[in-house]
């Protein structure tokens, strides 16, 4: 099952869900819906009518989709958990994962504009599957950490690459205003699985730049999450990068950057695309 959130021109936000190719709208935001775990509960016709799901006769691919959820508790991100990623960078396979937060300022949602700042022209790409979790979740083993995992979506990851390598943290080169893209649905869990290798693609103005594999993470989402649970208490509606493939700007010789204009697609197989474009801050 698949879920958004809309907002058609001149009408309000609204969580929709695609089920056996049908669409349904729900008289209540995603937000609202995640918060209250109403998106556990449901997994079939009967549960969506249930729920108020009432029938749009339209094309899912055709929908006014928003950024999915407006301002998530916790945003917290794995840096190099692909090994040809590590690999591409010249650093070691890590022992434990390297947590790095983000806020929901740097948050944007498909077809929003990515926001380029005057103080860098070093900015990368990463596409990265992101997991969102729908319970409350405090010191759970990896096994147990599934049933804490909602679905996952698509998050690039735009990173300021001078400013995150001025110091030993990450951080300052990860949270520029409008600078992370996300969405454009959410994928259950029981519907999807990245054990299995979900294809992931980069491309920049539709030259591709990353063509990874899930099966190349070093740590699985239900490792990581239950890793983060040991000394965080997990809630509804957090989000878990779970870190990029090879091929990111940084890396290619010579090193390329986005520029204003261009247009910045990612894809994951069974998830979707996501697509923004690029413009220089004012």
């Amino acid at each position: 099952m698949k879920w958004a959130q809309i907002r058609p021109e001149h009408g309000t936000t609204t969580a929709v869900c695609l089920l056996d190719e049908r669409v349904f709208a729900f008289n209540r935001t995603l937000d609202d819906m995640v918060a209250e775990g109403e998106l556990n509960v449901i997994h079939s016709l009967g549960d969506v009518e249930n729920a108020g799901g009432k029938e749009l006769h339209a094309d899912w691919n055709e929908l006014p989709f928003t950024r999915l959820l407006t301002r998530p508790g916790k945003i917290l991100c794995v840096g190099l958990n692909f090994t040809d990623h590590a690999e591409e960078v010249g650093a070691p396979l890590p022992e434990y994962p390297t947590i790095f937060t983000k806020y929901s300022n740097a948050l944007i949602g498909p077809g929003e504009d990515i926001q380029l700042p005057a103080e860098s022209n070093k900015i990368d790409w990463e596409v990265e599957l992101c997991a969102v979790i729908g319970a409350s979740t405090r010191r759970v083993s990896p096994e147990d950490a599934r049933a804490s995992i909602l679905g996952y979506t698509i998050l690039n990851d735009i990173s300021v690459r001078d400013w995150q390598g001025r110091t030993s943290e990450w951080f300052q080169g990860k949270n520029w205003d409008r600078s992370t893209p996300f969405g454009p649905a959410i994928v259950t869990a029981d519907s999807l699985d990245p054990a299995e290798g979900l294809s992931m693609q980069c491309s920049v103005d539709g030259v591709l730049r990353q063509n990874g594999t899930t099966a190349n993470m070093i740590f699985s989402a239900e490792e990581v999450i239950s890793y983060i649970s040991t000394f965080m208490t997990l809630e509804p509606g957090d989000l878990v990068a779970l870190g990029t493939p090879a091929g990111v700007g940084l890396s290619l010789r010579p090193r390329q950057w986005l520029s204003d204009g261009q247009t910045v697609t990612c894809t994951i197989e069974g998830i979707g695309t996501l697509a923004n474009t690029c413009r220089a801050e004012s």
